[in-house]
């Protein structure tokens, strides 16, 4: 345990330990039912575009062939053919695995949304890459950073035309945003990719986060 825990913080990680009962084989450790701050991020922003008269979906569902998965916010406007894509992660364990499922959906979402809401060609399309506010995310974005500018090489224009309530600009785009869920009165809610190589983090690490969600959600 000592080993493990010094590995850890050597690492710049978080120890995290679960028990388990061996005899039931359906058992899920506590800290995979469900996870605060991921739902914290996608709550603040379908509240914000909702209260702009933005159409906004939740984990919805798209397959092309052998490529199946879920996005976490979505929004559109079928008469400017307009689709704002969200990708909420309060971590990166692993890179290669996020770009992964972010470059499917970038490039499957689109057709699959647009073949149920009848729209055969969008003419804006924003995918965005929502990264939580925090000083392991920070550091995880500075160790690659040549990485995540490959995979998200736009600026963030098309994101705050949709946050503004605007009319975000025609062609394709991926961004990354650095997000706080906890953001309140004046503070931004988020900053660039090229911010975020400079910027101070707003909290400490996920754990943080979730506490703080977590006794905001106590009666």
């Amino acid at each position: 345990m000592d080993a493990c825990a010094r590995i850890a913080v050597a690492l710049g990680r978080r120890l995290q330990l679960d028990l388990v009962d061996r005899r039931r084989r359906d058992a899920t450790p506590a800290g995979l039912q469900r996870d605060f701050v991921h739902s914290a991020m996608g709550e603040i922003e379908a509240r914000h575009l909702r209260a702009l008269g933005i159409a906004v979906g939740i984990d919805e569902p798209y397959q092309h062939y052998q490529f199946a998965g879920r996005a976490d916010v979505v929004a559109w406007n079928v008469e400017r053919r307009a689709l704002l894509h969200i990708e909420n992660r309060t971590r990166f364990p692993d890179f290669q695995e996020m770009a992964g499922a972010y470059n499917a959906k970038r490039a499957y979402l689109g057709s699959a949304l647009g073949a149920r809401l009848d729209v055969l060609h969008w003419a804006s399309q924003a995918h965005v890459i929502a990264a939580l506010w925090s000083s392991e995310v920070l550091h995880a974005i500075r160790l690659r950073p040549d990485s995540f500018r490959s995979l998200c090489p736009d600026d963030t224009d098309a994101f705050r035309a949709w946050w503004r309530g605007e009319a975000p600009r025609s062609g394709t785009s991926s961004a990354l945003v650095v997000l706080d869920p906890l953001a309140s009165g004046r503070e931004r809610v988020f900053i660039s990719l090229d911010e975020a190589m400079s910027a101070r983090p707003r909290h400490p690490g996920y754990a943080a986060v979730a506490a703080c969600i977590g006794r905001q959600s106590q009666p």
